[in-house]
């Protein structure tokens, strides 16, 4: 389904400072399809999503009935194919979809990063053709997709990962037992691309990414259960939980690129998905600074608005600043990987890494200048920078801690 076009007039942009990437130059002029697509998530996010987020985060709510809305704007299959039912899109404009629907609703951006990164891409990269015929389809259609990587002693370091298949005696499936942790979408997902140990792999053992491979699972799958949901600090509306994986049934055929190859596939998605935490990152900030602008003008103290305090001043131009300096990193690390990686030249991991550092560092801390701003008003649930303030600590953490991307950086340095 191709995107739908725009029902009405969006917020000016001009102020924005949006960047489009042509060759090795920057254009600080945004494209005309990216300026629609920016007006036309923007729209949905402000009437759909801003009614219900608060209560959504209160009742660690997943957005169903919200997701259902946003699959008549064609988004859902932004890195699918047209061939698979898809609406394939600049990397660009993949980012900002992302900024804009967490500049108000931070669990719904990252339900759809992991939908169509993790999720859809890596099978569209990694696939065979009857993977992508069996899977992409659903995915466009809008069938939720996820990702399990993670587990109780294996978060960042993926290769120590303790889940293990082995291939049945009659060879047509494979039996998957252990445990995944920190499964975004996990509840509400048909499709899993899901990470365990070959046992039989030559490398098992031997390596210690040995054995890794790549899975597509259904959540219908015999063997596998959903099983607790976490209760998170921030991103409250967004499903994260385990899932139990009892001799769960996978056909061969649901192997991504052969048995111990998915190392390099987990680090490719992570790459990948990297980017889109970033721009997560960015709305998310977005989001709190202009919180804090509007009441600034609004809240006045000694007979006068508090934007016009110097203090106040100070604090809303060094938000804008790093909010800009992080918007540049964001676009510059999607083109990278569209420009770069997509056209067969070398990985974006640097790029992606330094995004996400700047991004989630600038998310935190405009977070939680924006609470002073508010004052006391910030610490309450009145006013959404509260909820900016816990969401944006994640940023922090997952698709790799800010000391990981510190430690990618450093190698690409060398």
């Amino acid at each position: 389904m191709p995107p739908k076009q725009p029902s009405g007039p969006g917020t000016c942009l001009k102020s924005r400072s949006p960047v489009v990437w042509t060759g090795e130059t920057v254009d600080f002029l945004e494209s005309d399809e990216n300026e629609m697509i920016r007006e036309m998530v923007r729209d949905f996010a402000e009437s759909v999503l801003a009614p219900t987020a608060e209560s959504r985060d209160h009742e660690q709510r997943p957005p169903v009935e919200e997701w259902q809305a946003f699959l008549e704007l064609g988004l859902q299959g932004v890195t699918i194919p047209d061939a698979y039912g898809g609406a394939k899109l600049n990397d660009i404009a993949e980012a900002i979809i992302v900024e804009e629907l967490a500049r108000v609703d931070p669990s719904f951006a990252v339900m759809f990063c992991v939908h169509v990164g993790l999720c859809a891409m890596t099978i569209n990269l990694h696939g065979t053709e009857e993977q992508k015929q069996a899977y992409l389809p659903r995915l466009a259609a809008g069938e939720v997709g996820a990702y399990s990587l993670s587990e109780a002693g294996a978060g960042t370091d993926a290769a120590a990962m303790g889940c293990r298949a082995k291939l049945s005696d009659d060879g047509t499936h494979y039996l998957l037992n252990g445990e995944k942790m920190w499964v975004t979408n996990g509840v509400q997902a048909g499709i899993y691309v899901l990470f365990a140990k070959d046992v039989d792999h030559p490398d098992f053992g031997v390596k210690k990414h040995g054995g890794t491979t790549a899975f597509i699972v259904e959540q219908a799958f015999e063997g596998l259960t959903v099983g607790k949901k976490e209760d998170k600090l921030g991103i409250r509306s967004s499903d994260t939980c385990t899932l139990v994986l009892e001799d769960c049934k996978v056909p061969v055929a649901n192997v991504l690129k052969g048995a111990g190859n998915g190392f390099p596939i987990a680090m490719n998605a992570l790459d990948n998905s990297r980017i889109g935490i970033a721009a997560q990152a960015l709305g998310i900030a977005q989001g709190a600074y202009e919180a804090a602008l509007k009441y600034a003008h609004e809240r006045e103290t000694f007979g006068k608005p508090i934007v016009a305090h110097q203090m106040i001043t100070a604090y809303l131009s060094d938000m804008a600043t790093q909010i800009d300096a992080a918007r540049l990193l964001v676009y510059r690390a999607a083109w990278a990987k569209e420009h770069h990686y997509e056209a067969g030249g070398p990985r974006h991991s640097k790029e992606a890494s330094m995004a996400k550092l700047f991004a989630g560092d600038t998310a935190m801390w405009v977070t939680e200048r924006a609470i002073q701003v508010l004052g006391g008003y910030g610490y309450t649930k009145e006013f959404p920078v509260e909820r900016f303030f816990r969401d944006a600590k994640i940023t922090q953490i997952y698709e790799g801690t800010q000391e990981v991307q510190r430690l990618v950086i450093a190698r690409a340095l060398r």
